[in-house]
């Protein structure tokens, strides 16, 4: 639910504009708030988990989460939709450390962690690919509200499934408040400044000043972190492990290209290069999903026992990096065929091959009690690369086209950005520890610990 929300309303925003009397300055924020929520409480819901137990603060999470999709369902007019879009985002910034948090806490390092890890990553793309093509079904065949009203039922059941799961141990120590304030502001503002420059351009003021705001309130985050009497909401000792900084700096670049703006552009292409349906475009991207999932859970665990993790990165980066190239080259005349799936086999591979090995290792050697606070940032991490990347994106190609055969030009030169940022993937995941599930599993020091910069 919290990844297919990031975009399940995307195909309902013209039906929610007519329901609701939406302005056009107005509309992109159905999407935005979930977003900029999202985006904006991750680190401090990573340390709630921590401090006051991950399976309540998972609970608490799923319960705001379930509560928000039934008032946007029922929301009459435009404001109560945006502040349940936001409510949405806070609870899934709030569970989404907390699914992570229960797996790491519950599994040590080894295969069987990998394992949990694997199903996990196969449930977030899933939910991520399923976006549209759920919002495209139950738009056409029901209404916007069953987009939101569909979380109900399911929030319950799993709240009711969610009671099996430990409490999790309650720890001293006060939260850090400065710290949340200015990390929640910083990275909202962040959110906010990448969101808006997309339409307005890096030049707006607005843009302009919501970055600068930002990076000030960072800063000043950063500086209270080292000096907080608090519990730190990310302790400093954590960015001392090579694998927690080099792995979200990777998962940051990652995230720039498979977190939103492959999903975006690739729709844009079949919808209004290809002319597919809204059922048809989220039809589209079955067989990434589908095969992104089978060498997720199947191929890439067994790899994990016999090879490096950084070396399935790498080979990862770089066959998503072919796929992308070749997508760059579709043309108006290519037809699905040629122009998505067989560009599909190189992405969904490579992505299937180092999704997996990246979560472990920024997951790796950390602490228990800095669980949530990695899982926290490793999220942060992805979220921002996609808000940043899709930013970067449309503005590079702005001015590229519009339609039909120029916006098939448009959606390459996306494509081959892409490529190149896989590329520098790859080339960074260099700087990665190394590490394998057969070393974890009999019982060694962590590669992480071993290689603490």
């Amino acid at each position: 639910m919290v990844v297919l929300d990031v975009s399940v309303v995307n195909v309902a925003l013209p039906a929610i504009r007519s329901a609701l009397g939406f302005g056009d300055a107005d509309l992109p924020w159905v999407a935005g708030a979930y977003t900029l929520a999202f985006a904006g409480f991750l680190l401090l819901g990573g340390r709630l988990a921590d401090l006051r137990g991950s399976g309540r603060v998972f609970t608490a999470g799923l319960a705001l989460f379930t509560v928000a999709s039934l008032a946007g369902g029922l929301a009459a007019d435009p404001g109560l939709l945006i502040a349940a879009r936001a409510g949405q985002g806070l609870g899934a910034a709030v569970l989404a450390p907390a699914t992570l948090t229960i797996l790491t806490a519950r599994f040590p390092e080894g295969p069987r962690r990998t394992r949990a890890l694997a199903i996990w990553t196969a449930v977030s793309l899933a939910g991520g690919a399923a976006g549209n093509l759920v919002g495209g079904a139950l738009a056409e065949l029901l209404s916007w509200r069953s987009i939101l009203l569909v979380n109900v039922p399911v929030g319950a059941a799993a709240i009711v499934l969610a009671r099996r799961l430990p409490a999790g141990e309650r720890r001293e120590g006060r939260l850090d408040l400065p710290g949340a304030a200015t990390a929640t502001a910083g990275l909202a503002l962040l959110a906010y400044g990448l969101t808006r420059a997309a339409p307005h351009g890096w030049g707006d003021p607005v843009t302009a000043g919501a970055l600068a705001a930002a990076a000030l309130l960072l800063a000043a985050f950063a500086l209270v972190e080292t000096r907080s009497a608090a519990v730190p909401l990310l302790p400093p000792h954590l960015l001392r492990l090579r694998a927690v900084t080099a792995g979200n700096a990777v998962m940051l670049l990652t995230g720039a290209c498979f977190q939103v703006p492959m999903w975006y552009f690739l729709t844009l292409y079949m919808q209004d290069v290809l002319h597919f349906s809204a059922l048809a475009t989220g039809l589209g991207f079955l067989p990434h999903t589908l095969l992104m999932m089978i060498v997720g859970l199947r191929v890439t665990p067994a790899l994990m026992r016999r090879t490096d993790d950084r070396t399935l990165i790498v080979a990862g980066a770089l066959a998503a990096a072919a796929g992308f190239l070749w997508q760059g080259t579709a043309t108006a005349a290519s037809g699905y065929a040629t122009g998505v799936l067989g560009p599909a086999v190189l992405v969904s591979a490579g992505g299937g091959l180092l999704n997996t090995p990246l979560t472990t290792t920024v997951t790796s050697g950390v602490a228990a009690a800095d669980a949530g606070a990695a899982a926290g940032l490793m999220n942060t991490a992805k979220q921002a690369g996609g808000a940043l990347g899709l930013a970067a994106l449309t503005a590079a190609t702005a001015g590229r086209g519009g339609t039909g055969r120029a916006l098939a030009t448009t959606c390459g030169h996306a494509f081959l950005i892409m490529a190149g940022a896989l590329v520098a993937v790859a080339a960074l995941a260099l700087a990665l520890p190394a590490r394998r599930d057969a070393a974890a599993a009999r019982g060694g020091t962590p590669p992480a610990r071993r290689d603490a910069a």
